[in-house]
């Protein structure tokens, strides 16, 4: 159905309670939504951070889980954020994609020179330097995210190699996908240290599925359960057994690496896909038309092209409507 010349996209159904997190509204690290936990032990700073947008609720409810269980480090230091909560409480089931943020996309302000500019200002720049001292001092990072549209899950390594080996470390999900980010800003996974290929730190930012579907909300508390894990700060005893997923030989020893080569950018509203692409529709032959830009068709630029993430949801000029790339694994 058109709306003002514009596709009325089909919507998903929200399978899953969204959680109160009012409860968790005070936190304990002077933060509101922050709470972080010291062992007393050495080890790393580890942070898991659920809802940078609003409307990605399976984070939440993973970081609501671990927080109802009471879980504390047993070594190191434990992090737990719900990031952008003031989104969150806005969200709307007759509205569902509007509530991704409130001024600006909390994942791309991630720059010491936007934190640092005072002329700048918006909900999520507030919050994004409330959290900042806390942020600097972590050395794991996992962003749980969810996707407009449904797909396989993947992680987002970002572009360095230490990325792609953490990433693999985790054993799950059976994608990876390491790219440099995008144009519009930098996200929180690749600020300091975690973009930096002579630094320990080190993040993962990962996709669990689609915002409502029931199956988001079970990869995250299973790649949750994993990071805790690989990082020492829990054993798998620690978190109930239906936390960890069975995952399949080829996508532990063997998962798909993408690389991103080039987003693909909206210039109008004027753009749309030349099928029901939903993620990691692969193109054997380069020259592939998968949509046109303003009239002008978009062609793959190399065989074997990956989309990743194709969504015309948050069209707008500007935008990243998906990206390209190349399957390396």
């Amino acid at each position: 159905m058109p709306d003002g010349g514009r596709e009325v996209l089909p919507g998903y159904p929200i399978e899953v309670a969204f959680p109160d997190i009012v409860c968790y509204a005070e936190g304990n690290a002077g933060i509101p939504y922050a709470y972080s936990f010291d062992s007393g032990l050495p080890g790393p700073h580890v942070m898991v951070a659920a809802l940078t947008h609003g409307n990605e609720v399976c984070g939440a409810i993973a970081v609501k889980g671990l927080l109802d269980l009471g879980i504390r480090p047993r070594k190191g230091r434990l992090t737990l954020v719900f990031a952008n909560a003031e989104a969150y409480q806005r969200f709307d089931p007759a509205h569902p994609d509007a509530s991704r943020f409130i001024d600006q996309d909390f994942n791309r302000v991630w720059t010491a020179a936007v934190l640092d500019d005072a002329a700048l200002d918006s909900s999520e720049l507030r919050r994004a330097r409330a959290l900042r001292p806390l942020v600097d001092t972590v050395d794991f990072l996992l962003d749980l995210h969810s996707m407009h549209e449904r797909s396989a899950p993947l992680s987002v390594s970002g572009p360095l190699d230490k990325g792609i080996a953490m990433a693999r470390e985790l054993g799950a999900p059976g994608w990876i996908v390491s790219d440099e980010g995008h144009p519009e800003g930098r996200r929180m996974r690749d600020y300091a240290g975690f973009g930096d290929p002579g630094s320990a730190k080190n993040a993962v930012l990962v996709e669990c599925g689609q915002h409502w579907e029931a199956a988001a909300a079970d990869v995250a508390r299973d790649v949750t359960a994993r990071f805790l894990v690989l990082h020492g700060i829990a054993e798998a005893a620690d978190l109930p057994p239906a936390w960890r997923q069975a995952q399949s030989a080829a996508a532990v020893t063997a998962p798909r690496v993408v690389r991103v080569t080039e987003p693909v950018l909206a210039s109008s509203m004027d753009f749309r896909f030349a099928g029901n692409y939903t993620g990691l529709e692969t193109f054997p032959e380069a020259g592939s038309v998968i949509g046109w830009r303003d009239g002008v068709a978009v062609q793959t630029p190399y065989p074997n092209c990956v989309l990743v993430m194709p969504s015309l949801r948050q069209l707008r000029p500007g935008v990243t409507v998906v990206r390209l790339g190349q399957l390396l694994a």
